[in-house]
């Protein structure tokens, strides 16, 4: 039985129902309990894997793309609300953290999602949720930019918990950002193994899934649990089935903080497990920890902007409180 020296980390590699947000929940939904009855203390899933990764902004804007984009935004998910309510229900029920990603829809416009890391302790309760920084590429056309309010790393009885969607472990600072609040165990969430346009090389792991994953873990001398994404076209609206790229799929893995690949890579609808132990952890920090006795803050220091990005300022509202005078003459 693990313990808080020992865990078991999991890494769920299943595909969720394409635009449909209810069905994908009951999906995860059974998966938590079927990781959860496989021993898991902490159970993974990839970017955005609710309602489902969206490849279709990679592909010509034609009538399909608006119908798909308006079909992904009805089902993105807001938090809090009953699809939140209900993934925090099975992991209470299941007694194990969650870390899911979504495709979060701003409660205030509803005109605009996030590419979310969303955590879930073992109570049910939402620990918190980290936005993508950066969406890469055509993902821009979907999400929009996430602030660092949600760039934490959470205490869990078995560790610091963190996580980072797809590219931001290529940004460096995130991820350093989290290495300096004591990341122990951390989630790399991907849509799934990328093109191979470079050279293969040894292991079949996607290129960037792999090395940044593995460095990740090297550098903060944490576990990492890699997932990567899965589409299947039977799962896809048919209607849409041309605008889905299925070869971006899999390859999870599960990393140790030396770097190396204990669990994984793997094929097909799957649950990865793999035993981590604090004592790893520690060992691992004790030889190089890179934002304490192997820094030189004298010399680098990060600074983090914590503010909420707020696009709109109000004053005046409350009451007895004059609005200044010319405040409404664009002056």
């Amino acid at each position: 039985m693990p313990s808080d020296e020992t865990f078991t980390l999991a890494a769920i590699q299943a595909a969720p129902v394409q635009f449909d947000r209810q069905a994908s929940t009951e999906k995860a939904c059974g998966l938590i309990a079927e990781a959860a009855a496989k021993g898991a203390t902490i159970a993974a899933f990839g970017e955005t894997w609710l309602p489902g990764y969206p490849f279709f902004a990679f592909g010509p804007q034609k009538s399909t793309f608006w119908a798909a984009a308006a079909e992904y935004l009805e089902n993105a998910v807001e938090i809090p609300s009953p699809t939140t309510d209900r993934l925090c229900a099975a992991a209470r029920q299941a007694g194990i953290d969650v870390v899911i990603g979504i495709a979060e829809r701003d409660s205030l416009t509803s005109g605009t999602t996030y590419c979310t890391l969303l955590f879930i302790g073992s109570n049910g309760d939402i620990l918190g949720r980290h936005r993508k920084l950066k969406p890469t590429a055509s993902e821009r056309v979907i999400w929009g930019e996430g602030d660092a309010v949600g760039l934490n790393a959470y205490q869990r009885p078995y560790g610091r918990l963190s996580g980072l969607n797809c590219w931001e472990h290529q940004m460096l600072l995130p991820g350093y950002a989290l290495m300096a609040q004591g990341t122990q165990i951390h989630v790399a969430a991907w849509p799934g193994r990328e093109d191979e346009r470079a050279p293969k090389p040894p292991s079949p792991m996607g290129i960037r899934q792999l090395l940044l994953s593995r460095a990740f873990a090297a550098q903060a001398g944490c576990y990492v649990i890699c997932v990567g994404g899965m589409r299947l076209e039977e799962h896809t609206p048919e209607q849409y089935r041309d605008l889905v790229r299925y070869e971006h799929t899999g390859d999870s893995c599960i990393i140790d903080p030396r770097g190396e690949v204990i669990a994984g890579p793997a094929e097909g609808e799957t649950i990865l497990l793999a035993e981590g132990s604090r004592q790893m952890v520690l060992a691992a920090k004790a030889g190089c920890d890179v934002a304490g006795h192997y820094s030189r803050p004298d010399i680098f220091k990060l600074l983090v902007n914590r503010r909420p990005l707020e696009r709109v300022g109000e004053f005046g509202a409350e009451e007895g409180v004059a609005v200044p005078e010319g405040a409404d003459d664009g002056e």
